[in-house]
């Protein structure tokens, strides 16, 4: 099985991405499935109702989140409901939505996903390490593809859980800086890895919001509304081939779709 994972959707750029690339790229690629961290998907900061469908509907399969997943009270609802995305697993008992998820393909194929969330450097949370361990132990034996988010902002918490994973699940791939990291690989016991997968948002940006409205917060650290940035959305993300047999992967290729040879320093 071939499987997609694409970085962060910043905002209305990065959804609109989607709609208009993602169709001839699953053709392109051969991509059986396609999974997509949303967590900042509306307006740049957490996601509705609205954008989760918008998002679905362009040919996302399932939809990851983060630490913003709960920030709109609308979507609570959807999240307890919409069976193919799946919110951070380590968190209180009684949040809404889930944290792991088994979707099946029409071609009655399945695979899981597992989100889970950081604690170095973030919002408290339970202990990411044996939520996993708990939830994918719990899996069907027939559900061999395993897949987990770890939105985390510390780059040796994201390393150690996939070596604490490796051979158990077929990729952990990070979420949230939205900057992709060069070092996807497959470990040792047969899980693929990368740091961060990158975003889907504009590029001429700081991290898919404008540039001056950021530089500010750094400037004189005062509180500061970050605007998201406008422009063509691209693609960063990580291509898994896996066994569906094993559940090992055994290909990982780097996704930057559509990105600018050269940073452009006039975005606003």
């Amino acid at each position: 099985m071939r499987i997609l994972f694409l970085g962060d959707i910043v905002g209305r750029p990065g959804r609109q991405a989607l709609k208009a690339r993602l169709s001839p790229l699953r053709e392109k690629l051969g991509l059986d499935a396609v999974i997509a961290n949303a967590e900042n998907a509306a307006g740049g900061v957490g996601i509705t109702t609205e954008t989760l469908r918008e998002i679905l509907n362009a040919g996302v399969d399932m939809a990851s989140l983060g630490n913003h997943a709960w920030r709109h009270k609308e979507v609570y609802n959807t999240l307890n409901n919409e069976q193919r995305v799946a919110r951070p697993a380590n968190v209180a008992p009684g949040v809404p939505g889930h944290g792991l998820r088994v979707h099946r393909l029409p071609d009655g194929r399945q695979f899981a996903l597992l989100n889970l969330l950081g604690r170095t450097f973030m919002e408290p949370a339970d202990c990411p390490f044996r939520a996993a361990e708990v939830l994918l132990a719990g899996l069907p034996e027939s559900v061999t593809l395993r897949f987990v988010d770890m939105h985390a902002e510390a780059s040796s918490e994201k390393k150690a859980l996939a070596a604490f994973l490796d051979g158990k699940a077929t990729a952990v791939v990070g979420t949230h800086t939205h900057v992709q990291t060069a070092d996807a690989a497959i470990l040792p016991g047969g899980t693929a890895y990368i740091t961060d997968l990158g975003m889907c948002g504009v590029e001429s940006s700081v991290l898919g919001m404008t540039a001056s409205s950021v530089i500010p917060r750094f400037m004189d650290g005062l509180p500061q509304r970050f605007t998201p940035a406008r422009g063509e959305g691209v693609f960063n993300g990580l291509v898994v081939d896996a066994d569906e047999d094993t559940g090992k992967a055994t290909g990982v290729t780097l996704l930057r779709e559509g990105m600018p040879d050269v940073f452009d320093p006039s975005c606003s």
